[in-house]
C-alpha cells in the first residue's frame, strides 16, 4: 500500500513538472526547461522503477494512471497560475469608441487602432499586446466599454521594439505606486 501511495505522489509531481517543462521550452526559456527536464528525469525514473520492481499489480498500474491524469489538471491549473508570456487581443468594434482608445493609452497599452471593411458597414479594429498576466483585467476594461465587442486573444510568439516593452514597464510601476 506504501507503494501504491508513493507511486500517486510521484506521479502528481511529476507530470505538473514535465507541464511546465514543456510550456517552459515552447515559450523560449531553455535553461528553465532544462531544469525542469532534470527534475522531471529523476522522478520518471524512480517511480518507474517502483511500478516495474514491485509487485506487478493492477492496482500500481491504476494508480500510477490516475495519479498521471490528475497530475495534467494540476499542471495546467498551475501553468494558468503563473500565465508567463505574452497575449494579443484583437477587438473588432462596430464604432470607434474614442473613450475606450484614450482609457486604454491612459492605462499605458499600446493600441493600433485600423478601419476595416465589414458584412454591413466599417468596423473598428483595436490590436492590443499585454503580459499575460493582465489579460483578464484588460478584457473586463475593454467589456465594460464595449460589451458587444468581438474580441479574439492569441498569443505571439516573437516581437521586437515599438512601444509595447516601455508600456508594460511603465504600467508596472503605476500599479505598484497605487497599491502603496
Amino acid at each position: 500500500m506504501k507503494d501504491v501511495l508513493l507511486i500517486l505522489l510521484l506521479q502528481l509531481i511529476y507530470v505538473p513538472i514535465f507541464s511546465l517543462r514543456t510550456i517552459m521550452l515552447v515559450k523560449g526559456y531553455r535553461v528553465n526547461a532544462s531544469l525542469f527536464g532534470f527534475l522531471e528525469s529523476v522522478i520518471y525514473v524512480f517511480g518507474l522503477s517502483i511500478v516495474l520492481t514491485g509487485e506487478q499489480s493492477i492496482i500500481s498500474m491504476i494508480v500510477y494512471a490516475v495519479g498521471f491524469s490528475v497530475g495534467i489538471l494540476i499542471g495546467s491549473k498551475i501553468e494558468e497560475e503563473m500565465a508567463i508570456g505574452y497575449i494579443t487581443l484583437q477587438v473588432i468594434l462596430t464604432n470607434r469608441n474614442k473613450a475606450l482608445i484614450d482609457q486604454l493609452r491612459e492605462e499605458g497599452y499600446g493600441v493600433t487602432v485600423y478601419v476595416a471593411e465589414g458584412k454591413d458597414a466599417d468596423r473598428y479594429k483595436l490590436e492590443i499586446i499585454t503580459k499575460r498576466n493582465q489579460e483578464e483585467g484588460l478584457i473586463e476594461m475593454i467589456k465594460e466599454y464595449e460589451p458587444q465587442a468581438f474580441i479574439i486573444a492569441y498569443e505571439p510568439r516573437y516581437f521586437k521594439g515599438g512601444f509595447i516593452l516601455k508600456a508594460m514597464k511603465k504600467r508596472r510601476r503605476k500599479k505598484t505606486i497605487r497599491y502603496i
